[in-house]
């Protein structure tokens, strides 16, 4: 048992580290930030490498760019998912199987390999550098219907028939059972789309011709051409900025997200 902790707590350390590095170097003054050996506890904290990154920035529309794409696509996303995965756990219907793993067997699909077609669609239909561009290849995915599915199956199918019985109609049967059950379901796949979607940078690097339609990880990234030199400095000030989001995501939904994992682990 010992020993087992002491595995874990190495390896949380290990886990750890690079966040801990990349918000301590934000805070160290310009002078230190490269300096050898590298001070690994500050001895004192600046913010001057936040004042670069958002120098001549437009930091606040790209952060509601960003904003806008990940609660977009994780809006549709859960909404869509939520929907197919109920018709796939419990309707049905000819060739429900088959219709499915055919549908999820698309997650083999290298990503890269859909940008060209995405792309020229995009075109055609006039939505390069607009937000619609921006999100509409992502409103829907395999991966979301899969885990939603699995999670509802979970649920017993009683309550469905009992509703069913008592005159409910299929979208308040939807409405009133299934989407309150699934929360667990719902916050697991809300959160990793929506960190998927924060972190997003080759779709908006395509799609987005302007610099007021960036996202943060789009512009961010220009931070490494303004100088000569890459300022390390500002970077891992705009990687603070940027992890700040994902984690008050995260722990505000962290009861949900460890409840449908372990639903999850305990149906399989």
């Amino acid at each position: 048992m010992v020993i087992a902790y002491i595995v874990l707590t190495s390896w949380a350390v290990v886990s750890v580290f690079p966040l801990y590095w990349m918000v301590t170097t934000a805070l160290k003054p310009p002078t230190i930030v490269m300096s050898l050996p590298p001070e690994w506890i500050p001895t004192s904290v600046s913010l001057n490498n936040f004042r670069e990154a958002f120098a001549n920035s437009p930091v606040a529309r790209w952060t509601f760019n960003s904003l806008f794409m990940a609660l977009s696509v994780t809006a549709f996303q859960v909404i869509f998912a939520t929907m197919a995965g109920y018709g796939f756990a419990k309707k049905q219907f000819p060739g429900r199987e088959l219709l499915f793993w055919v549908y999820v067997s698309s997650m083999m699909i290298p990503g890269f390999a859909l940008i060209i077609p995405l792309f020229t669609l995009m075109t055609k239909l006039g939505l390069v550098n607009t937000y619609l561009g921006l999100i509409a290849p992502g409103l829907s995915a395999p991966f979301g219907v899969f885990l939603m599915r699995q999670f509802i199956q979970t649920l017993p199918t009683e309550l469905i028939e009992a509703a069913t019985i008592d005159g409910c109609s299929e979208l308040r049967v939807f409405k009133d059972i299934i989407l309150p059950l699934s929360k667990p379901g719902i916050a697991v796949l809300g959160i990793f789309v929506f960190m998927g979607q924060w972190n997003a940078f080759f779709w908006p690097l395509i799609v987005i011709n302007s610099s007021k339609m960036m996202t943060l990880t789009v512009g961010f990234a220009l931070l490494a051409n303004r100088e000569l030199r890459v300022n390390y400095g500002a970077l891992m000030a705009a990687g603070t900025y940027m992890a700040l989001t994902q984690v008050i995501v995260f722990f505000s939904f962290q009861g949900y997200f460890v409840q449908g994992i372990t639903v999850g682990g305990i149906k399989g």
